[in-house]
């Protein structure tokens, strides 16, 4: 079976991080805005994975981190942004649902999902179907399109008022088609081993 790389970036340096702590004998216990809190253990025994769920609702988070904690695992929100403030609302275009609005009371803050379990020797993946790996690179693909279009539109609109902010906004949106095109490109082999496979 091959394996592919999902172009999280932060989430994959983030993942990366944990491992390592967790092979130098330290577990994770405690997560907060900007710190972690971790507890000795014996070094490589626990594993980690990092799973984005800003575009999921509250309930639809809350099942999904209710889920996992069933099935023995150990899970911890975790902020994608350093947000002090009381009161915000954000709006998420790529989200589904009621999930398009995060607040205070809702998703907002807990961008992510950090997940732990006993390293039994076998690698930690929490997409294990090709489908369910299509589904997440996806909406990797679909967040970062958003970008693009947002950054596109922007630069349109500056075109003739600002040439300069019309070229700085269309070259980030350049940028943002970049993993676009990568998310697309794996799920198109994806796709393609799904029908070798029948």
């Amino acid at each position: 079976m091959k394996k592919y790389r999902y172009f999280g970036g932060f989430l994959t340096s983030q993942e990366k991080w944990l491992n390592k702590m967790a092979q130098k004998g330290y577990r994770l216990v405690k997560v907060g805005k900007l710190l972690y809190e971790f507890e000795s253990c014996t070094p490589g025994q626990y594993q980690y994975a990092v799973e984005f769920v800003a575009d999921k609702s509250k309930k639809d988070s809350q099942g999904y981190k209710e889920f996992l904690e069933g099935c023995g695992y150990k899970v911890f929100y975790k902020n994608i942004n350093l947000n002090y403030s009381i009161g915000k609302v954000r709006f998420r275009p790529w989200a589904e649902g009621s999930g398009k609005i995060a607040t205070n009371a809702t998703t907002f803050n807990k961008e992510l999902l950090i997940v732990e379990k006993v390293n039994d020797g076998k690698p930690f993946e929490l997409h294990t179907t090709i489908n369910d790996k299509i589904g997440y690179m996806k909406k990797w693909r679909n967040i970062w399109l958003t970008y693009f279009v947002m950054f596109a539109l922007m630069a349109i609109l500056f075109a003739f008022k600002t040439p300069l902010a019309s070229i700085i906004l269309g070259s980030i949106g350049v940028l943002a088609l970049i993993p676009v095109i990568a998310y697309q490109i794996q799920v198109g082999k994806l796709k393609k081993e799904t029908e070798t496979e029948e």
